[in-house]
């Protein structure tokens, strides 16, 4: 293990790996163990008792954080020409359809979400090994294939984001900045967990949340007391 520097030594002290805390705490400790120079993203690691490899126990989902998620989010939309106005005014970042398809074909992909109109999907299809390893294959189940691209552009503006449970049997997620204040991590934080709660399949058997991590960026991790109501 690399050696700790004097700072991240008296982060690991402040963090008491033997209890859980309640959110209101994490998100107050979350931000006093964070001594990066820069706005650190504040995460949660949520372990879920289900296996992503049955169809019927996937966790899947799409969640608005009430503060956001503090990051500039690039938004792409892949549009015909008649929806470029609505998409542009809804503060897309990039709009069009054939030349985004062509640099995307070239292996740009510098955006954090597409958005498409289902006519459009036939198109993106045969960029699926360009997308999909990277999370960025719109989908309709997580609202970014639509023919309502305005709300979906100014959805995920104001800090919409999707979720998925990985092989492992963790749903990972950006939650907001250490710079917002405590109770708006907190916050966010709360909707994620009660989002995916609710989405709990049928078919998983035993603990459904079985643990909580909170961390920032290069900060040690926070286990998070889990209310489910």
């Amino acid at each position: 293990m690399a050696k700790l520097t004097k700072k991240q030594k008296e982060a690991y002290a402040k963090v008491d790996n033997t209890q859980s805390y309640d959110l209101a705490a994490a998100s107050a400790l979350v931000k006093d163990i964070t001594n990066v120079k820069f706005d650190a993203s504040v995460d949660l690691a949520i372990r879920l008792g289900v296996d992503p490899r049955k169809a019927n126990q996937m966790v899947r989902g799409v969640v608005t954080l009430p503060h956001g998620t503090g990051k500039d989010v690039k938004v792409l939309a892949l549009v015909t020409p008649d929806k470029e106005a609505e998409a542009k005014e809804a503060g897309a970042d990039y709009v069009g359809l054939d030349e985004y398809l062509q640099k995307i074909k070239g292996g740009w992909t510098d955006v954090d979400v597409i958005i498409t109109m289902p006519s459009v999907m036939g198109k993106l299809g045969p960029l699926g090994r360009i997308l999909g390893p990277r999370g960025l294959m719109p989908n309709p189940k997580t609202g970014t294939v639509t023919m309502d691209v305005a709300k979906a552009v100014t959805d995920v503006k104001a800090g919409k984001i999707d979720f998925k449970v990985d092989k492992t049997g963790i749903v990972h997620a950006a939650i907001g900045k250490v710079s917002f204040d405590a109770k708006k991590i907190e916050e966010n934080a709360n909707e994620l967990i009660q989002t995916i709660i609710k989405l709990k399949p049928t078919t998983a058997k035993g603990t459904y949340v079985k643990s909580v991590f909170m961390s920032s960026t290069m900060s040690p991790s926070i286990a998070v007391e889990v209310k489910t109501v």
